[in-house]
């Protein structure tokens, strides 16, 4: 059984530690928020008076323990204070996402039952009254930013200045009810409920308590030496485990600054100014800037891209052995100092990344590709492996052994173990407590001697005890021929390159792999305007004949790079087509953290699968779209279908078909 831990002197929940961090750090920052293009700032001792504050307005305004408060908004410094009141009340904090639809936000209000929304602003207290308009239920609405908002009837809700402005008034009688509160609270009190995402069906709550948050952001911080000194950007979903886990866990447990960009807009300039120590960010975020970075090199002048070739080609052959310690010979450690004035410099402060000492990336698989190039820019960039239900952490990468193919060792106080059907399974302090109403999915997912199934297909390497993930256990599958089929595999591989956006690719079951393809607009619009290609939407341009044949190309350079690899060399894509639309979650076809459903995918576009597969030229679909007002509509195609060439033994056996 996994040991649990005694924690050290009276540090059994959140407000214990923001006690402790106000006695220890009570003048450093723990907080700066950039707004109207100015940095704020609060220090450990100014955000506890706000939180406290805001906790006794809170119960003024009648929450009480065990209730529940949802969260929607960006990341605000008030927002995490919210989190932290609700807990000082006894409350359950639910962050929700903040780019969720209404019908999306009816259901998790809805199943945890919330007495209270904490919202950023007027779009999301507008979802939250539509929400209550169809179901009939009435939560208290607590609003952050209150432009536009004049107007409303404001009987059923307040600003969260007024409501701190109430409990500072009330102190007197508030304060010791607060006090005995936050003195009952322990390791066994729920911390937060966070939902899955709901890659097969309705999200679950996932209760997480004290003891898994504290316990793994104090085992995780002690893994990669983190201290108050850190500077993170906290500027992912608010509702998802990976932002709780660094943002408030280990933040909470370290002592370090959070700091909230201004919006998505402003995130770069933002990164620039800050300067993050420690970075966490999914692949798809790595994948963006990436693509960035290279439209803007295509713009630039013959010279700047010579040098910036050569001196990747320098940083792929001589970065990651210097950044592991390794040696690397005279001339390249020359060349490579050369490229850190001229190249890697430059570019690492243009990505915000100049100053990061530990950066993770993980919620889904990255290409080897992507995490080489920014390894090879000298950026200490390791993955991790977990899940909500671990509080983030399964696996993750020691220093001096990161590699692009493995997900690491056991993360301290986690036991990792593969069952028979080759699917991962662990236990550790960060388990989570159960499914909130779902007493089934908890007993099927958690044993009873608590060990947890991820779902995920995966192997421990023999030699270094690395764990290798091959791929979402339920996506693994077989070909017709017999061969493994893992479609992370080579989407990933397609998705390094920045034309591509998103790809799905098929072949479970049957003779030979094919794909649909996302382009991505940013990237290949830049092309066409550079190129003097007239288009007047995401689907002519997706349908161009150039656009195509670039496709193409890249279709056929990971074939030949998947026939190097003898158990997955039968995934190659054999055809593929490029998708009249991109996939949206509004649409369903992904989750709010960007991971394709598959079942939904092929189900909604099964006359693409068939065409795919029945040797068609090419096939006309009508496909319905929601817009970004909610409206519902559909948009037609007619959709091209390529052959794309492939390699070695699926090249002969593809001639002998013939």
């Amino acid at each position: 059984m996994t040991v649990q831990h005694t924690p050290p002197g009276d540090l059994q929940s959140v407000p214990a530690l923001l006690a402790r961090n106000v006695a220890r750090f009570g003048d450093r920052p723990a907080y700066r928020e950039k707004e109207y293009g100015i940095w704020q700032s609060w220090t450990w001792t100014q955000a506890a008076d706000e939180i406290r504050a805001l906790a006794m307005g809170l119960m003024a305004q009648g929450l009480a323990p065990g209730d529940h408060m949802a969260i929607i908004g960006r990341n605000r410094p008030a927002h995490y204070w919210g989190m932290i009141a609700a807990q000082m009340c006894g409350a359950i904090p639910v962050p929700l996402y903040q780019d969720a639809v209404a019908e999306e936000m009816a259901y998790v209000l809805d199943h945890c039952g919330a007495r209270f929304v904490l919202c950023g602003d007027q779009e999301q207290v507008d979802k939250v009254l539509e929400v209550e308009q169809t179901t009939g239920a009435r939560a208290r609405i607590i609003y952050t930013d209150g432009r536009g908002l004049r107007k409303y009837d404001h009987a059923n809700m307040a600003s969260l200045a007024d409501v701190q402005a109430q409990g500072r008034a009330g102190a007197a009688t508030l304060g010791p009810r607060l006090d005995a509160i936050i003195a009952g609270l322990n390791y066994d009190s729920t911390c937060v409920m966070l939902y899955t995402s709901g890659t097969t069906g309705k999200p679950k709550g996932v209760v997480l308590s004290n003891r898994n948050i504290i316990e793994t952001a104090r085992n995780t911080a002690d893994f990669d030496h983190l201290t108050e000194v850190e500077e993170i950007v906290a500027y992912l979903p608010m509702a998802w485990v990976g932002d709780f886990i660094f943002s408030m866990g280990q933040a909470m447990w370290s002592g370090f600054t959070v700091n909230c960009p201004e919006g998505a807009h402003t995130m770069m300039t933002d990164m620039r100014e800050i300067g993050p120590t420690y970075f966490f960010a999914p692949p798809r975020v790595f994948e963006g800037q990436l693509t960035s970075v290279m439209i803007r090199m295509e713009d630039a002048s013959r010279f700047k891209r010579w040098l910036f070739k050569r001196g990747m080609a320098v940083a792929h052959r001589a970065g990651p052995a210097l950044l592991d310690g390794k040696t690397v010979g005279l001339g390249d450690k020359l060349a490579y100092a050369l490229g850190k004035i001229f190249v890697f410099g430059p570019l690492k402060n243009t990505l915000g990344l100049s100053r990061v000492r530990v950066g993770y990336t993980a919620g889904e698989a990255i290409g080897p590709e992507i995490f080489d190039f920014y390894r090879s820019l000298g950026i200490n960039l390791k993955q991790l492996y977990g899940q909500t239900e671990a509080s983030v952490f399964i696996t993750q990468q020691p220093d001096g052994q990161v590699r692009s193919d493995t997900v690491g060792v056991p993360s301290p106080g986690v036991e990792v173990r593969i069952g028979e059907n080759g699917e991962v399974y662990y236990r550790s302090p960060g388990t989570f407590v159960e499914y909130y109403k779902n007493a089934d999915s908890t007993a099927s997912t958690k044993d009873p001697e608590g060990w947890v199934a991820t779902g995920d297909a995966g192997f421990f390497e023999e030699a270094t005890g690395h764990l290798r993930i091959i791929d979402r256990a339920k996506d693994v599958g077989r070909m017709a021929s017999g061969a493994m089929f893992a479609p992370k595999y080579v989407e990933n591989k397609l998705k390094f390159y920045p034309n591509i956006l998103e790809a799905v690719v098929i072949g479970n079951g049957r003779d030979f792999c094919t794909a649909m393809i996302n382009i991505d607009l940013t990237a290949v619009g830049n092309w066409a305007e550079r190129n003097n290609i007239a288009y007047g939407s995401y689907q002519e341009l997706a349908g161009h004949p150039q656009v195509y044949e670039t496709i193409r190309g890249h279709v056929e350079a990971v074939n030949e790079s998947v026939a190097q690899d003898p158990m997955l060399s039968g995934c190659q894509v054999h055809r593929f087509l490029v998708l009249h639309k991109e996939l949206d979650p509004d649409d369903g076809e992904m989750t709010r953290t960007r991971k394709v459903r598959r079942a939904v995918i092929t189900e909604k576009f099964h006359d693409l699968v068939t065409a795919l597969y029945d040797g068609s030229s090419s096939v006309h679909t009508r496909t319905e779209v929601t817009y970004e007002d909610g409206r519902k509509g559909a948009i037609s195609a007619t959709l091209r279908i390529e052959d794309a060439r492939v390699f070695g033994d699926a090249a002969r056996q593809k001639v002998a078909a013939q």
